[in-house]
Protein backbone atom coordinates (compact mmCIF):
# COMPACT_ATOMS: atom_id res chain seq x y z
CA UNK A 1 0.00 0.00 0.00
CA UNK A 2 0.81 3.39 -1.11
CA UNK A 3 1.29 6.11 1.82
CA UNK A 4 0.72 9.74 0.78
CA UNK A 5 1.29 12.63 3.90
CA UNK A 6 0.11 15.95 2.66
CA UNK A 7 2.15 18.78 4.08
CA UNK A 8 2.17 22.97 3.05
CA UNK A 9 5.48 23.41 3.00
CA UNK A 10 5.34 27.23 2.19
CA UNK A 11 3.29 28.93 5.03
CA UNK A 12 2.12 26.25 7.27
CA UNK A 13 -0.22 26.55 10.40
CA UNK A 14 -0.97 29.91 10.11
CA UNK A 15 -3.71 29.67 12.91
CA UNK A 16 -0.67 29.40 15.08
CA UNK A 17 0.27 32.68 14.23
CA UNK A 18 -0.55 33.98 17.82
CA UNK A 19 2.04 32.00 19.89
CA UNK A 20 4.78 31.11 17.29
CA UNK A 21 6.35 33.44 14.47
CA UNK A 22 6.78 32.41 10.97
CA UNK A 23 10.04 30.67 11.18
CA UNK A 24 8.67 29.05 14.08
CA UNK A 25 5.69 27.71 12.08
CA UNK A 26 7.26 26.29 9.55
CA UNK A 27 10.15 24.37 12.08
CA UNK A 28 7.31 22.93 14.22
CA UNK A 29 5.12 21.50 11.21
CA UNK A 30 8.46 19.80 9.81
CA UNK A 31 8.46 18.24 13.73
CA UNK A 32 5.10 17.04 13.15
CA UNK A 33 5.97 16.00 9.78
CA UNK A 34 8.68 14.07 11.21
CA UNK A 35 6.74 12.29 13.50
CA UNK A 36 4.19 11.22 11.18
CA UNK A 37 6.79 10.09 8.62
CA UNK A 38 8.89 7.83 11.10
CA UNK A 39 5.45 6.20 12.69
CA UNK A 40 4.27 5.17 8.90
CA UNK A 41 7.82 4.11 8.42
CA UNK A 42 7.87 1.89 11.80
CA UNK A 43 4.61 -0.03 10.61
CA UNK A 44 6.36 -1.25 7.61
CA UNK A 45 5.48 1.71 5.27
CA UNK A 46 7.10 4.02 2.97
CA UNK A 47 5.41 7.30 3.53
CA UNK A 48 5.57 9.53 0.30
CA UNK A 49 5.42 13.42 1.09
CA UNK A 50 3.15 15.64 -0.92
CA UNK A 51 4.38 18.59 -0.53
CA UNK A 52 3.79 22.07 -2.03
CA UNK A 53 7.16 22.99 -2.35
CA UNK A 54 10.34 21.41 -2.35
CA UNK A 55 11.81 20.54 1.07
CA UNK A 56 14.83 18.82 2.61
CA UNK A 57 13.64 15.94 4.18
CA UNK A 58 14.52 11.64 4.25
CA UNK A 59 11.38 10.65 2.50
CA UNK A 60 10.42 10.56 -1.37
CA UNK A 61 8.84 14.10 -2.48
CA UNK A 62 6.18 14.85 -5.00
CA UNK A 63 5.85 18.62 -5.08
CA UNK A 64 2.54 19.54 -6.16
CA UNK A 65 1.51 23.36 -6.05
CA UNK A 66 -1.96 23.05 -6.22
CA UNK A 67 -4.85 22.80 -3.87
CA UNK A 68 -4.98 20.23 -1.32
CA UNK A 69 -8.19 18.29 -3.39
CA UNK A 70 -6.09 18.39 -6.31
CA UNK A 71 -2.63 17.29 -5.10
CA UNK A 72 -4.38 14.51 -3.82
CA UNK A 73 -7.18 13.03 -6.23
CA UNK A 74 -4.11 13.24 -8.93
CA UNK A 75 -2.37 10.96 -6.57
CA UNK A 76 -6.02 8.33 -6.02
CA UNK A 77 -6.51 8.59 -9.51
CA UNK A 78 -3.15 7.39 -10.09
CA UNK A 79 -2.62 4.90 -7.69
CA UNK A 80 -2.70 1.34 -8.85
CA UNK A 81 -3.43 -0.18 -5.48
CA UNK A 82 -4.69 0.43 -2.42
CA UNK A 83 -3.46 4.26 -1.23
CA UNK A 84 -3.78 6.12 2.07
CA UNK A 85 -3.44 9.48 3.06
CA UNK A 86 -2.58 10.82 6.50
CA UNK A 87 -2.29 13.96 7.61
CA UNK A 88 1.43 15.91 8.49
CA UNK A 89 -0.47 17.16 11.47
CA UNK A 90 -0.98 14.30 13.54
CA UNK A 91 1.61 14.92 16.54
CA UNK A 92 -0.14 11.94 18.89
CA UNK A 93 0.07 9.20 16.10
CA UNK A 94 1.32 6.06 16.87
CA UNK A 95 2.36 2.45 15.54
CA UNK A 96 -0.90 0.84 17.34
CA UNK A 97 -3.16 4.14 16.14
CA UNK A 98 -1.30 3.32 12.59
CA UNK A 99 -2.21 -0.24 12.68
CA UNK A 100 -5.52 -0.09 13.55
CA UNK A 101 -6.19 2.43 10.29
CA UNK A 102 -4.22 -0.23 7.81
CA UNK A 103 -5.49 -3.05 8.77
CA UNK A 104 -9.41 -1.97 8.60
CA UNK A 105 -11.56 -3.68 6.83
CA UNK A 106 -13.57 -1.59 3.81
CA UNK A 107 -13.47 -0.32 0.52
CA UNK A 108 -13.10 3.19 2.17
CA UNK A 109 -11.80 3.58 5.63
CA UNK A 110 -11.84 6.95 7.23
CA UNK A 111 -10.29 8.24 10.48
CA UNK A 112 -12.00 11.27 11.34
CA UNK A 113 -11.17 14.57 13.14
CA UNK A 114 -12.12 16.67 15.43
CA UNK A 115 -14.41 19.32 14.19
CA UNK A 116 -15.50 17.20 11.31
CA UNK A 117 -12.63 16.81 9.05
CA UNK A 118 -10.88 13.72 7.66
CA UNK A 119 -7.71 13.25 8.97
CA UNK A 120 -6.37 9.75 7.24
CA UNK A 121 -8.10 7.70 4.51
CA UNK A 122 -7.53 4.43 2.85
CA UNK A 123 -8.75 4.41 -0.40
CA UNK A 124 -9.09 0.72 -1.57
CA UNK A 125 -12.15 1.31 -4.40
CA UNK A 126 -10.24 2.97 -7.40
CA UNK A 127 -12.90 5.70 -7.59
CA UNK A 128 -12.67 8.04 -4.71
CA UNK A 129 -12.33 11.04 -4.16
CA UNK A 130 -11.70 13.61 -1.59
CA UNK A 131 -13.36 16.78 -0.33
CA UNK A 132 -11.30 18.37 2.35
CA UNK A 133 -13.75 21.26 2.19
CA UNK A 134 -15.72 22.37 5.74
CA UNK A 135 -17.25 19.16 7.48
CA UNK A 136 -15.38 16.82 5.09
CA UNK A 137 -15.99 13.92 7.01
CA UNK A 138 -19.49 14.11 5.67
CA UNK A 139 -18.43 14.80 2.07
CA UNK A 140 -15.89 11.61 2.25
CA UNK A 141 -18.92 9.14 3.08
CA UNK A 142 -21.37 10.39 0.41
CA UNK A 143 -18.58 10.43 -1.92
CA UNK A 144 -18.32 6.33 -0.96
CA UNK A 145 -21.75 5.75 -0.81
CA UNK A 146 -21.78 7.46 -3.95
CA UNK A 147 -19.63 5.21 -5.80
CA UNK A 148 -20.91 1.70 -3.46
CA UNK A 149 -18.13 1.92 -1.12
CA UNK A 150 -18.31 0.52 1.69
CA UNK A 151 -16.99 2.12 4.92
CA UNK A 152 -15.19 1.99 7.80
CA UNK A 153 -14.86 4.49 10.19
CA UNK A 154 -11.89 4.07 12.96
CA UNK A 155 -12.55 5.86 16.10
CA UNK A 156 -8.91 7.26 17.45
CA UNK A 157 -8.16 9.82 20.11
CA UNK A 158 -4.74 9.48 18.25
CA UNK A 159 -5.32 9.86 14.99
CA UNK A 160 -8.93 12.35 15.77
CA UNK A 161 -6.34 14.94 17.06
CA UNK A 162 -4.78 17.10 14.57
CA UNK A 163 -2.63 20.48 15.58
CA UNK A 164 -4.32 24.01 14.03
CA UNK A 165 -4.76 26.15 16.57
CA UNK A 166 -3.19 27.50 20.06
CA UNK A 167 -5.23 25.56 22.57
CA UNK A 168 -4.58 22.23 20.27
CA UNK A 169 -0.88 22.32 21.85
CA UNK A 170 -2.18 21.52 24.89
CA UNK A 171 -2.70 17.60 23.69
CA UNK A 172 0.74 18.09 22.09
CA UNK A 173 2.48 18.49 25.09
CA UNK A 174 -0.22 16.12 27.55
CA UNK A 175 0.01 13.17 24.74
CA UNK A 176 2.83 13.76 22.34
CA UNK A 177 5.82 11.12 22.45
CA UNK A 178 8.37 12.73 19.34
CA UNK A 179 9.50 15.54 18.24
CA UNK A 180 6.83 18.01 18.08
CA UNK A 181 6.33 17.85 22.01
CA UNK A 182 9.99 17.87 22.50
CA UNK A 183 10.26 20.82 20.15
CA UNK A 184 7.35 22.70 22.02
CA UNK A 185 9.31 22.13 25.13
CA UNK A 186 12.63 23.25 23.94
CA UNK A 187 10.86 26.85 22.62
CA UNK A 188 9.62 26.90 26.36
CA UNK A 189 5.85 25.81 26.40
CA UNK A 190 4.67 24.45 29.37
CA UNK A 191 1.11 23.14 30.57
CA UNK A 192 -0.67 25.75 33.18
CA UNK A 193 -4.21 24.77 34.65
CA UNK A 194 -6.44 28.02 35.34
CA UNK A 195 -9.67 27.11 36.82
CA UNK A 196 -9.21 23.00 36.25
CA UNK A 197 -8.45 24.08 32.09
CA UNK A 198 -5.51 22.68 30.78
CA UNK A 199 -3.80 25.03 28.77
CA UNK A 200 -0.55 25.78 27.40
CA UNK A 201 1.66 28.99 28.10
CA UNK A 202 5.64 29.95 27.32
Amino acid sequence: MRVVVPFDGRDPKTRLAPVLDTDERRNFARAMLADVASTIESVGFEPTILATTDIDCEWPIVVDERSLDAAVNDQLAAADGPIAVVMADLALVTPDALDRLFEADGNVVLAPGRGGGTNAIVARHPDFRVDYHEASITDHRAVARDIGAGVTEVDSFRLANDVDEPDDLAEVLLHGECQAAAWLRGRGFELTIDEGRVSVQR
